[in-house]
């Protein structure tokens, strides 16, 4: 029993804790208010509750892989290299809903998706790299952000110009 409470049960707990933390900044910086409503939308903008449950679901996946990968790394080395990973997906992560929701600029939340979804595919690589599972298991999240990059990319082009300091459209 202790073996396995050392091999999984606080990895388990430090990747329940950091995924709590990202979503709870994300929840707070996300104001689904008046501004987001009066949006122009495309047809295949999923209602809002969905959002909770689709994070939820890929938080979940995250933390499976993430314990996967931290118990299968061969080294130090390579546990480090996840945790830098994981680190940079994160902030990329929480970064999205301020620049698009408080900012009240897609514009840029639209540009900052690359970065995040590089960083996405280079987490499925270091996952690969340790536990292919683990990469499979996580591929949601590179689907449902690509999918949230074309979302963020409609909302730009159906609602341009923005302007300065974050005040939406014109």
């Amino acid at each position: 029993m202790t073996d396995f409470v050392r091999d999984y049960g606080l990895p388990s707990l430090v990747a329940v804790i950091c995924l709590g933390a990202v979503a709870l900044i994300g929840g707070l910086v996300t104001d689904v208010g008046p501004w987001y409503e009066n949006l122009r939308f495309p047809r295949l903008r999923p209602p809002n509750w969905l959002f909770g449950p689709a994070w939820t679901v890929i938080y979940i996946f995250i933390a499976i892989a993430g314990v996967m990968a931290w118990t299968h790394a061969p080294d130090m080395r390579m546990r480090w290299l996840l945790v830098a990973l994981f680190f940079v997906n994160a902030v990329l992560n929480v970064l999205w809903s301020p620049l698009f929701f408080n900012l009240r600029r897609p514009d840029w939340a639209l540009i900052e998706i690359a970065p995040f979804w590089l960083s996405i595919v280079a987490l499925i690589a270091g996952l690969y790299a340790i536990k292919p599972l683990a990469a499979l298991i996580i591929s949601p999240y590179l689907v449902w952000v690509t999918f949230a990059g074309w979302l963020n990319w409609r909302i730009v082009e159906l609602n341009k110009p923005f302007c300065g300091a974050g005040l939406g459209r014109r």
